[in-house]
C-alpha cells in the first residue's frame, strides 16, 4: 500500500453549515479543487447524509438550526458509529474563545477553524490531515477505506454483541486480472468495489454497519443486519457488475488468458466475489 499521498480522484467532502452564503461558498470554492463537495444545513441532513455515503472528511459548524441538536452532536453521534469513527472532522465556527477552541480539540476533531476564514488555509488544513490520515497506515489510499489497526478496532469496537457478524469478501481471481492488465486497472477494481459496497450497504444494511479494506483483494463488512441477504446482495451486484472491467471476448468467453510460471499460456477465471461471514 501507498501511503503520503493522496488518493487520484475527487475526495467526498461534507459541509455541514445553516448559513447559506457561508456553504455556497464552500462547495464552490472546493468542487473546483477536485472536491466532490455535498453540503447539509442541519444536522439531521448531515447524518442522514453520512448514511447514505460516508465522506473523506467533515467539516462541521458547531451552531446550527437543529432544536435538540448542535455540531457537538453530530460529532458524538458520527464517532460512536463504527461506520463512521475513522471520518476527519474539522470543526468550522464562528466560536472564536480558547476554551471553545480546546472543546472541540478536547473531543477528538483533527482541527478547529474560526469564521472568518482563509479559504486557501483550509484547503490546505484539510489536505495535511487526509495525508496524515493515510501515513497513519489507517486508510487505504486506493479506497479510503479502513485497514490495518483501524479495521480491527472496528470489529472490537462490538465484539460480543449479538447480532454483530463480520462478512469476509474476497475478489477470486484478482491477481491473476492484475497479472494480465497491471496495477493501475487492479486500483481501478478496487475503487469499483469500495463504491460497490458503500452503496449496497446502504441500501441493504443496517444503519451502523461498516466496511473495511484490510488486505489488498480483500473487504470486511461489520453488519447488525441481515448478514445472509447482504451477502447474497453484495455477490449478485459485484459479479455482474465487475464485468465492465473485461473486454468483450473475454465476457464471451468467459475466461482470460495468462502466462503461468512456465511461460505458457492459460486459462484464468474472471473475478467473483466469494464472501464468508463469521460472528464479530
Amino acid at each position: 500500500m501507498t501511503t503520503g499521498a493522496l488518493r487520484l480522484g475527487p475526495r467526498r467532502l461534507l459541509v455541514v453549515e445553516d448559513d447559506d452564503d457561508t456553504a455556497n461558498l464552500l462547495k464552490v470554492y472546493f468542487s473546483t479543487h477536485n472536491y466532490d463537495v455535498h453540503v447539509a444545513r442541519t444536522a439531521a441532513e448531515a447524518l442522514a447524509e453520512v448514511q447514505r455515503r460516508v465522506p473523506d472528511i467533515v467539516l462541521l459548524d458547531i451552531l446550527l438550526p437543529d432544536p435538540q441538536m448542535d455540531g457537538y452532536d453530530v460529532f458524538r453521534a458520527l464517532r460512536a458509529s463504527p461506520r463512521t469513527s475513522y471520518v476527519p472532522i474539522v470543526f468550522l465556527t464562528g466560536k472564536k474563545s480558547q476554551a471553545d477552541q480546546l472543546a472541540g480539540l478536547s473531543m477528538g476533531a483533527q482541527d478547529y477553524v474560526a469564521k472568518p476564514f482563509d479559504l486557501e488555509e483550509l484547503r490546505l488544513r484539510l489536505k495535511n490531515i487526509m495525508i496524515r490520515t493515510e501515513r497513519e497506515h489507517v486508510m487505504d489510499p486506493r479506497t479510503n477505506l479502513p485497514t490495518g489497526r483501524l479495521a480491527d478496532e472496528q470489529i472490537r469496537s462490538v465484539s460480543g454483541q449479538p447480532n454483530w457478524k463480520v462478512l469476509t469478501c474476497q475478489i477470486q481471481a484478482f491477481q491473476a486480472f492484475v497479472d494480465l492488465n497491471g496495477f493501475a486497472a487492479g486500483d481501478d477494481v478496487l475503487k469499483f468495489a469500495a463504491q460497490l459496497f458503500q452503496e449496497v450497504v446502504a441500501e441493504a444494511g443496517s444503519p451502523q454497519d461498516s466496511i473495511a479494506h484490510p488486505a489488498n483483494d480483500m473487504f470486511t463488512v461489520l453488519t447488525a443486519g441481515d448478514a445472509p441477504a447482504l451477502a447474497a446482495r453484495l455477490q449478485a451486484r459485484f459479479n455482474a457488475d465487475v464485468l465492465v472491467h473485461y473486454g468483450f471476448m473475454d465476457r464471451e468467453q468467459g475466461y482470460i488468458l495468462i502466462r503461468d510460471a512456465s511461460g505458457q499460456m492459460v486459462q484464468a477465471p474472471l473475478m467473483t466475489l466469494a464472501v464468508t461471514q463469521r460472528p464479530a
